[in-house]
């Protein structure tokens, strides 16, 4: 693929979306963090998880920023323990489910 520059981005073809994250997602958190945003480290975008470009390929899934492309996120399980790797994300907000909200009261 070639970009409006001219570029040929050679990566474009291995690339889904966020979305594709879920299932793996979902062995270590109990919500959908897919919906989560997550505030790039490197450029300060927030986004949602689900809108990050996911390179599922390599030895960990490996999520990075739609805007500046750092990775935000990786995960990887090893020896049987999960490994999630979140330094390229300066925040990660979660929604909880409503009955999670309205048994704290909130």
């Amino acid at each position: 693929m070639t970009d409006p520059t001219g570029t040929v981005d050679i990566t474009a073809s291995r690339r889904l979306d966020g979305n594709a994250a879920a299932g793996m997602l979902a062995e270590l958190f109990a919500v959908d963090v897919t919906t989560a945003r997550s505030r790039c480290a490197s450029c300060g975008t927030t986004s949602m998880l689900g809108a990050h470009h996911l390179y599922a390929d390599a030895p960990a899934l490996v999520l990075r920023c739609p805007s500046c492309t750092d990775v935000v996120l990786r995960y990887a399980i090893r020896e049987g323990r999960i490994l999630l790797d979140l330094r390229g994300a300066q925040l990660l907000a979660v929604l909880l489910p409503a009955a999670s909200n309205e048994s704290n009261g909130a």
